[in-house]
């Protein structure tokens, strides 16, 4: 076994033939996860390297190759033993950066690249030779089909894959970058970065070693270093003074991110880190106002200390402060019942979104510099940001770019005087008309809202917050005149419908199927939802409109649903549009706008977030669902109650021998008609759907109310599930 460090021109330079062996799973990276990361990491290191650090260069992972004997003269082969994901992605980011140096007339930039994704043609024996790479049998057709295209690519001509996309998210994404004037010198700094500055852990393993050992060895579970750790041996090794000294720094200062509460580990984007290497990001972005990932925070650090704070022993006490703020906030906003200050409330709503985004800002208006701003303005900077992040998540404005978006507004608030920091904060959103960034205004909420099944909509716990928050604010809570029953119990209650979703068995209506519809959907709407705070019996969940509303208003204490229920003595579908135009009025209410702001203007108004596509394969690579995991019909005292679906590594479900590339078409094959089967499917022994799944997935990558395919449940569906009480499935 021989290990080194090596760049990608090491690995795919000489003439060589990189097989994958059929055993091994399909390629599964995405964009969320991988593809767009890599490419991030690619940008991020060129701008270090012309910034402040020439020699800088980027880790990949490792890969493990085994050499395989052949004839003499052929070309020399590997089986890839682990690290084919990589190496495969590699080839495709090379493969697309050659293309769109042809395109643009660069042959000799291109030339550098060509010969790490093609074979010479005097080296070849076969086509296949041609290509370093090649893949499990699986990918061959759609690693071939684009890797042979000639440039420019027309991608709707080429075999349709995940290869494909990720050919076309980085030629796409590698000419936005190099864009026009300065394009040229920009290609040469690429083509250098991604050549000689990425390093790979190369492993060779000789013919006759145990490739499998090695691979579980590799494998084999451990825990790395956090970021926190890093830095805090960074930091006592350079603390000037006695071990006693050290010692005692360590016990006021530090010992404190060492305990349960600061190592849990927290999901944001696509990693997990713990809550201490997590604050750290995030107080020195504070600190700085640079945006860089969190996996760079150590090195930051130790640039911010060697060239800013200089001593450790005075930026301790600094950062213990922070930590303590930082935890005090967290908690507080954690707490279910009572009233919260008004950073705990800001704290709980922008985390029921899923959004670490704003902690820099929280942490930066705790910082010394920003002491003397009024208590007042700090509340209303608050109040505007909350209002700028739950419109945003109502319209599901994309959330690509806005942690760079806050950097740039902490920057320009760095640069106004503190008894103007209220004003300059909604000054600057109202200012912005980009797509990243921009302040949604009446118009675009009430048209998001007005018509929605935001049942289907949205996260449930997003839509809760949004029912407390209305029914706060009828209580008087955070402002006004309070009344004595204090706020409602934070992330307790539940979603009540108040025409139940199963309205046919329950309230049978003699309706038209176009009626029928249509009256699915408004069950669906805002306007129909309610929030309880105890859990009702299905006689009332399900009970007639007489029922709920004597229930509702002679023993239930929520305000938001005694409105409802004195609306009138029935309720029907103009019942609920009308209510949901009098809750979304609330919402802009409650969450304002300057008067007269429009939000986006002129073209960019008709830009919409882009649909997100998951599938089985993202869940299983990213860990979210195990290959073999048993899938079974949601709905246990169904005719289906026998149906069984199996989770392969490839993401395909098993329903027998027969193999489906979607949940939908598994379902499909069971009921004989349309099934959505992310919905349908659920994990068994549990409640766990397989749309669960994808919406966790989805927050973890902070797209948590993206647009994806195949998203809402089939009425059909749903209708199997109405024997039980209404919100059951809903909880």
């Amino acid at each position: 076994m021989k290990t080194d460090v090596v760049k990608p021109k090491d690995v795919f330079y000489n003439p060589t033939r990189l097989v994958v062996p059929l055993c091994q799973r399909p390629y599964v990276w995405s964009k969320e996860t991988q593809w767009a990361p890599l490419w991030q990491d690619v940008v991020r290191l060129i701008e270090v390297i012309s910034q402040h650090n020439p020699t800088a260069t980027h880790f990949l992972g490792a890969i493990v190759i085994q050499q395989v004997p052949t004839t003499l003269g052929a070309l020399p082969t590997w089986n890839v033993i682990d690290g084919q994901q990589r190496l495969t992605t590699l080839q495709i980011l090379l493969d697309a950066l050659h293309a769109e140096l042809e395109q643009r007339g660069w042959t000799q930039l291109a030339g550098q690249i060509l010969p790490l994704v093609e074979n010479p043609p005097d080296y070849r024996d076969e086509e296949h030779d041609r290509y370093k790479l090649w893949p499990t049998n699986r990918d061959r057709d759609g690693f071939t089909s684009v890797m042979s295209a000639p440039s420019p690519i027309d991608y709707t001509t080429v075999v349709k894959s995940r290869l494909s996309e990720a050919h076309r998210f980085f030629a796409e994404s590698i000419a936005d970058w190099l864009g026009g004037e300065g394009a040229e010198r920009r290609a040469r700094m690429l083509v250098a970065t991604v050549m000689d500055r990425l390093e790979i852990a190369s492993i060779r393993l000789d013919a006759n070693e145990d490739a499998q050992a090695i691979f579980e060895t590799l494998n084999a579970r451990g825990t790395p270093l956090s970021a926190a750790d890093l830095i805090k041996n960074f930091v006592f090794q350079n603390l000037i003074g006695t071990s006693l000294d050290a010692e005692k720094a360590y016990l006021s200062f530090w010992a404190e991110f060492e305990t349960p509460w600061w190592e849990t580990e927290i999901t944001t984007g696509r990693i997990k880190n713990s809550r201490a290497s997590l604050f750290l990001w995030q107080w020195l972005t504070a600190r700085t106002l640079i945006d860089f990932p969190v996996r760079e925070v150590f090195t930051q650090f130790k640039h911010y200390v060697n060239t800013v704070a200089k001593d450790v022993g005075t930026l301790l006490p600094q950062i213990k402060t922070a930590a303590d703020r930082y935890r005090a906030i967290i908690d507080g906003s954690q707490r279910a019942n009572g009233p919260l200050s008004r950073v705990e409330l800001f704290s709980y709503r922008i985390g029921t979104l899923d959004s670490e985004i704003a902690r820099p800002l929280l942490i930066w208006l705790d910082e010394p510099e920003q002491s003397d701003v009024p208590a007042a303005d700090r509340d209303h900077i608050l109040a505007t940001l909350e209002s700028w992040f739950v419109r945003r998540a109502l319209v599901k404005a994309p959330s690509q770019g806005s942690n760079r978006f806050i950097i740039d507004l902490i920057r320009h608030l760095n640069t106004q005087s503190k008894d103007a920091l209220s004003n300059a904060v909604e000054a600057y959103l109202v200012a912005n008309h980009a797509l990243v960034g921009y302040w949604p205004g009446d118009a675009e909420v009430r048209d998001a809202l007005t018509g929605a099944t935001v049942y289907w909509k949205y996260l449930r716990g997003r839509l809760r917050m949004v029912l407390e928050s209305l029914e706060d604010a009828r209580r008087g809570y955070p402002d006004g005149k309070q009344l004595a029953m204090g706020p409602v119990a934070r992330g307790k209650g539940t979603i009540e419908h108040l025409m139940p979703q199963g309205w046919r068995k329950y309230w049978p209506a003699e309706l038209t199927e176009e009626q029928e519809s249509a009256r699915d959907r408004v069950v669906q709407q805002l306007g129909n939802l309610t929030l309880v705070t105890q859990k009702l019996n299905s006689k009332i969940s399900n009970g007639t409109w007489a029922t709920k509303r004597d229930h509702f208003l002679n023993y239930d204490d929520v305000l938001l649903t005694k409105d409802a229920m004195n609306l009138g003595d029935t309720w029907d579908e103009a019942s609920i549009e009308r209510r949901t135009d009098l809750l979304t009025t609330q919402i802009l209410e409650l969450w304002p706008a300057p008067a007269g702001h429009v939000g986006l203007v002129g073209d960019s108004a008709q830009v919409a977030p882009a649909a997100v596509s998951v599938d089985v394969a993202q869940l299983v690579a990213a860990g979210w669902l195990d290959p073999g995991s048993r899938l079974r019909c949601r709905h246990p005292g169904s005719r289906y109650i026998d149906a069984l679906a199996l989770v392969a590594q490839d993401g395909r479900l098993y329903v027998g021998e027969v193999a489906y590339d979607t949940p939908s078409g598994a379902a499909s094959s069971v009921t004989g008609k349309t099934a959505n089967g992310w919905w349908w499917w659920v994990l068994e022994g549990t409640h766990t759907s397989l749309q669960d799944l994808r919406e966790g997935y989805l927050a973890s990558l902070g797209e948590a109310d993206a647009d994806v395919i195949d998203g809402e449940p089939d009425p059909d569906v749903e209708q199997l599930t109405l024997d039980v009480s209404d919100d059951e499935a809903a909880a």
